[in-house]
């Protein structure tokens, strides 16, 4: 915490100077003043290092990761329907946390709200911790008073986010490994095989098929120019992951990942599921629907469907229905569309987002267990043209020159 120096007057009016660790300036005068001193002049002086802190102490703390929040959000529902305060609640999680991101979140928020701002404006703070939507979420708890419920909704909605980050990663690993390790076999096989067919077919100074011509060209290449091959790649490599972390690009990366075979519907599904419990989230905590569709927008982890719902939050604040501007948007299925009308109608708008958000994650979980069914064919199919391909390059020379060995016999 930091160090002021102050200088002021007692009650007796003499001179009195002396250092308070405090959040701020106007912390430090409002100790002082009910010290009955009268501040004169208060100067930030630079904190004492914490024993046992380095060199590596300079290094910026690391951000809460998603199990850190999610963690966070159980343990404040814990204590505040317990009667703890805010700021014991935050005290308590400081002193007990062993990581020292968490350790240092919780101080500045607590330091935050020593000096009177709202635990909202502290989260909004925290920018690499906490998102838009989950500030926004805490801000109506505290405008409506259920700040322990809307944490403990806060939870809820986070593990729902672990759950489906955990079955996508699971399912992309199997078909990840293999396509690693072709690539990996087809390498070894141009450096180390076919150089060697090379030299011994042309011993023979024999017409090679085609298709041995391109394998030796391609295999030539590789080993000759390697340094450059690995340069493009890596070239390559940074450029798209720069071109994705711009707007544009990131725009245009997202819509395509819905158009891949196989794996498109599964994201889009996902993300249909991240946009329906988000939102019911926000509609059930009493945000207004056009204020939910902002911070949603945020939420459903791809740009071009963020995009879509900014379109559609604009056809509704233009007087439109929600069921008619998610149709103009052309991103939303029959069954979003439908149960959005039947929420409008019926008034339970929360309720319907929240069967859609279950349903397709249900969907979701169904689709990534069958992932590696569906994926297994084309793998095979890849594997065996590939395995076709190198067994013909190398063995085809063979025969042609064991067929003209036996005719001339």
């Amino acid at each position: 915490m930091p160090q002021f120096a102050y200088t002021g007057r007692d009650e007796r009016g003499q001179m009195v100077q002396g250092e308070i660790e405090a959040a701020n300036s106007s912390v430090v005068a409002g100790e002082l003043v009910s010290l009955g001193v009268t501040p004169i002049e208060i100067t930030a002086t630079a904190a004492p290092p914490e024993p046992g802190r380095g060199l590596f102490s300079r290094l910026p703390d690391k951000k809460l990761t998603p199990t850190d929040v999610l963690l966070f959000s159980r343990q404040m529902n814990t204590l505040l329907k317990a009667g703890v305060p805010i700021v014991s609640a935050l005290k308590g999680l400081e002193t007990s946390s062993e990581n020292k991101s968490i350790a240092r979140v919780m101080r500045e928020l607590r330091e935050g709200l020593e000096s009177g701002n709202e635990l909202s404006t502290c989260l909004a703070r925290e920018t690499k911790s906490f998102d838009p939507f989950y500030v926004a979420m805490v801000r109506v708890g505290e405008f409506t008073g259920t700040l322990q419920e809307v944490f403990l909704r806060l939870f809820h909605h986070l593990e729902f986010e672990k759950f489906m980050r955990d079955q996508v990663r699971s399912a992309i690993r199997y078909p990840l490994f293999v396509i690693i390790t072709m690539a990996v076999a087809v390498m070894i096989v141009n450096v180390f095989v076919i150089p060697t067919f090379a030299k011994a077919y042309a011993g023979f100074k024999a017409e090679l098929p085609a298709i041995t011509k391109g394998l030796i060209a391609f295999s030539s290449l590789t080993v000759t120019y390697w340094p450059v091959l690995l340069g493009i790649l890596v070239v390559l490599a940074f450029g798209f992951r720069y071109y994705i972390n711009t707007a544009r690009g990131r725009l245009a990366w997202d819509e395509f990942k819905l158009k891949i075979p196989i794996a498109g519907p599964i994201v889009r599904d996902a993300t249909l599921a991240r946009f329906a419990r988000s939102f019911a989230l926000a509609i059930r905590s009493g945000v207004p629907a056009v204020q939910a569709l902002t911070i949603v927008a945020g939420t459903v982890d791809n740009a071009y469907m963020g995009r879509k719902i900014e379109e559609m939050r604009e056809g509704v604040e233009r007087g439109e229905s929600l069921r008619r501007a998610a149709a103009d948007s052309e991103v939303f299925t029959s069954l979003v569309l439908q149960m959005l009308t039947v929420g409008e109608e019926s008034g339970e708008l929360d309720e319907m987002m929240g069967e859609i958000a279950e349903f397709y994650q249900r969907d979701v979980e169904y689709s990534l267990k069958n992932l590696a069914a569906q994926i297994e064919p084309v793998l095979i199919i890849g594997l065996g043209v590939l395995v076709l391909l190198l067994a013909l390059g190398v063995f085809l020379p063979m025969w042609d020159l064991g067929g003209a060995a036996l005719g001339k016999k």
